[in-house]
């Protein structure tokens, strides 16, 4: 494995690290939790790929995150898009592993627009071979609607590229999920 990828998979599991630490942290009661979430996140991905056909295809996705300040949110996300049918019979998974940094826009309400962005480690596995893997990023735009204290519905957009020494697998998202604060 290479320095790069050990240096990525380092920050990832420091992030985790983090987070779990944080949890740590709590005594149990509501009031040392509320930082720390959960999030499932399922949508649309419209995969744009100069090494073969476009396609779109369901996404699916999971984190864990802790709120940092009442606009900085942190999260730990794994994420899949695919089975992308690229030509040629073949098929290609996009999956990526990012630590992201979001900024909450304060509107007073129930509805809170973000901005965010991610940086990890991702994999394009293509059947027969020739995988793609490499750094990932991704940028994200949407908002959150307080559905409860605890409960909020995330809409969003996020554009993910995980860069190759080819063609580069690029996707566009739109996302629907939900996020458990405890």
């Amino acid at each position: 494995m290479g320095v790069f990828k050990r240096a990525i998979l380092s920050v990832a599991a420091l992030s985790a690290l983090s987070v779990a630490a944080l949890a740590a942290d709590t005594d149990g009661s509501p009031e040392s939790m509320m930082g720390l979430y959960v999030r499932g996140d399922i949508g649309w991905s419209q995969l744009e790929w100069s090494g073969g056909n476009d396609d779109g295809v369901w996404a699916l996705g999971a984190g864990i995150g802790a709120n940092l300040t009442d606009q900085l949110r942190t999260d730990l996300r794994l994420d899949y898009g695919g089975s992308y049918s690229i030509g040629g019979g073949r098929d290609m998974g996009v999956t990526t592993l990012t630590g992201n940094l979001y900024f909450d826009i304060p509107t007073n309400t129930m509805f809170t627009p973000y901005v965010g962005a991610g940086l990890g480690y991702g994999w394009g596995s293509v059947d027969g071979g020739s995988d793609r893997d490499g750094l990932a990023m991704a940028l994200m735009a949407g908002a959150g609607f307080d559905m409860t204290d605890n409960l909020t519905l995330d809409v969003g957009y996020r554009f993910r590229d995980v860069i190759t020494s080819g063609a580069d697998p690029r996707e566009h998202q739109l996302l629907i999920g939900l996020r458990y604060g405890f």
